[in-house]
């Protein structure tokens, strides 16, 4: 079987709802790391196989094949197909596992998955008022939960999910708090140190556009605590331990070691594996359990292997949770979201599970880790998970 390699992988940086990207078409912004990617590697983009987008809320700027219309928004050759996939958050993550999928089969030589999502342009639940999510069959099975109150409009509600995982795993709202302080503290320190600054590439008509700018400095336990719950009134979840509301765009080149070599390219990864799991929809968010102890295992991997995690922090209680489950003796903050997270800088839906792959596989290069692992939640309970390992 034909190994899959990640060659490079690149980011706009995110911006903060209604901020610096919000006057770009995600089309457009898509286009941006397409071009940069080919520009960055020297390939001709006429033998891309593919292009596998990730995109969540497709309806008004994204209703229309995000990632085909990428493709001409960049200059592509026409020649060049795109795919847009939805898997709620894990979008991306879902492009990268079935391009490096389909490298393996031996159906692509070369090709490009990432992802987008403008959340300022198409704001998120977008299209619910055209119609009910969900449908009358999943609701009746889940009625006893959904009609008892705790879900708003008796939808199912992350937000919820979040609470009861708080709930579930112990996890106070000090806890929480501190874990968020600390994601925005990582992530200043890493801006900082310029540890982004070889994956973050620039947004035409945007060159004084070169950092995250959901970043708060100086955020801390006491300025949260301000902060009144979002969905239960003694709860624990608000907006400063939950992720921002973002836009932005990321992708990654796959190819073969073979590929790579006859067009000059130097791999930076090798695909590991990948595995996707489902969980209690009501809850929702916990999905990144099974999905990390199903990867291990099928690579016959454990969590002591593995150098680098990046686990999704689309509430602060997702990351914490796993880690207790998990069993990541972790005290000095340097496996897990060593760089900060969503809590932070923003998780831009379409976009962040590649956004997570190019924080990752930079950082390892960077550190010589051998092997990174990376987990998202998403919305209906399910979740993935990569491991990628150092070409060294």
């Amino acid at each position: 079987m034909p190994e899959a390699v990640i060659v490079d992988a690149v980011r706009t940086p995110i911006g903060r709802r209604n901020g610096s990207l919000a006057d770009v078409h995600p089309v457009d912004l898509s286009a941006a790391v397409l071009r940069a990617l080919a520009d960055r590697t020297g390939i001709d983009p006429a033998v891309v196989d593919d292009v596998v987008w990730g995109c969540v809320n497709q309806a008004g700027d994204q209703a229309a094949q995000v990632g085909r219309y990428a493709v001409l928004a960049a200059g592509w050759p026409e020649t060049v197909p795109g795919v847009t996939i939805n898997r709620a958050c894990g979008s991306s993550q879902s492009s990268l596992d079935f391009a490096a999928g389909m490298v393996m089969a031996g159906q692509y030589d070369l090709v490009v998955a990432g992802g987008v999502e403008s959340m300022s342009r198409v704001p998120l639940g977008a299209g619910r008022d055209l119609g009910r999510p969900f449908g009358p069959l999943v609701r009746e099975r889940y009625a006893d939960d959904l009609t008892s109150g705790e879900f708003p409009n008796e939808d199912f509600n992350q937000g919820v999910g979040a609470e009861r995982i708080a709930a579930t795993w112990g996890l106070s709202r000090a806890r929480l708090d501190e874990y968020a302080s600390r994601s925005h503290a990582l992530a200043a320190a890493a801006t900082d140190s310029g540890a982004f600054a070889g994956q973050l590439v620039e947004v035409p008509g945007k060159p004084e556009f070169t950092a995250d700018e959901g970043l708060r400095r100086g955020t801390s336990p006491a300025t949260l605590a301000k902060l009144k719950p979002s969905f239960r009134a003694d709860g624990v979840i608000h907006a400063g331990n939950a992720s921002q509301i973002s836009d932005g765009a990321s992708a990654v080149l796959i190819t073969t070691p073979e590929r790579a070599k006859e067009l000059g390219l130097t791999p930076v990864a090798r695909y590991h594996g990948g595995a996707v799991s489902g969980a209690d929809p009501l809850m929702m968010l916990t999905g990144p359990i099974p999905a990390t102890q199903k990867v291990l295992a099928r690579t016959g991997l454990t969590i002591s292997d593995i150098g680098a995690f990046e686990v999704n922090e689309a509430f602060a209680p997702v990351p914490l949770a796993w880690q207790i489950e998990l069993g990541l003796d972790d005290p000095d903050g340097k496996y897990l979201n060593p760089l900060g997270g969503a809590i932070a800088v923003g998780h831009p839906l379409g976009a962040s599970g590649t956004i997570l792959m190019t924080r990752l596989v930079h950082h390892m290069r960077v550190n010589d880790i051998r092997y990174g692992l990376q987990t998202m939640c998403e919305g209906g309970g399910t979740a993935n998970a990569t491991i990628v390992e150092l070409v060294r």
